[in-house]
């Protein structure tokens, strides 16, 4: 245990509420997951729905792996613990937000199941809505325009998810996109169709 945890004394108990937050903005706060390989398609098919929900009225906020590797999580390698505390991180600022009355919309490759289930213990299993990008490593090569399979494949980065680091794909997402099948705008209408009705503010 830490030393200090006996001098931290949490003032959650009075503080305004989700819900106090939520009528505010009308709407249901909730933590939107995006994951897949690189190169899937993830980040596009957040940034259009995150355009699509502020056009409906909704307040969003968008977390990316490389944005927030370059900021809170600088310190962190790809190494599996520090992938781990990377999406623990994740996971708590998430928390905060939709605890705000937010939506947040967060694209994290978060390669493993357990990875997974640990961002879903922490902001809780009914505000955790799961989206997998189902794109097949060979597209995902295909779309590389960063080079980065082709610098793991050559050994110049290591633990690279999909050539040598495992990607363990959902076994129940709330939704699957296949992006060979269908382009980014109807990607994000599937995610709508079935988003709304979870994030939709009814005063009851």
């Amino acid at each position: 245990m830490n030393k200090l945890d006996n001098n931290i004394h949490p003032t959650f108990d009075r503080i305004l509420k989700r819900e106090d937050k939520e009528k505010l903005l009308n709407q249901r706060s909730i933590v939107i997951w995006i994951t897949g390989l690189s190169g899937s398609g993830k980040t596009t098919i957040a940034q259009v729905l995150e355009i699509e929900l502020h056009k409906r009225g909704y307040l969003t906020k968008l977390l990316d792996g490389d944005n927030v590797r370059s900021g809170i999580n600088n310190n962190l390698s790809f190494s599996e613990v520090d992938r781990k505390e990377n999406i623990r991180r994740i996971a708590e600022v998430s928390k905060l937000f939709m605890k705000g009355g937010v939506i947040l919309i967060n694209c994290f490759i978060s390669p493993t199941k357990e990875i997974r289930d640990q961002a879903k213990d922490i902001v809780g299993e009914n505000d955790f809505f799961e989206i997998f990008v189902n794109t097949p490593l060979e597209v995902c090569e295909e779309r590389d325009i960063k080079g980065l399979y082709a610098k793991a494949r050559a050994g110049l980065i290591k633990n690279f998810t999909g050539i040598d680091s495992p990607y363990e794909e959902p076994e129940n997402p709330s939704v699957e996109i296949k992006t060979e099948e269908c382009s980014i705008t109807e990607s994000v209408q599937i995610i709508l169709d079935k988003l709304l009705l979870r994030i939709e503010y009814k005063n009851d």
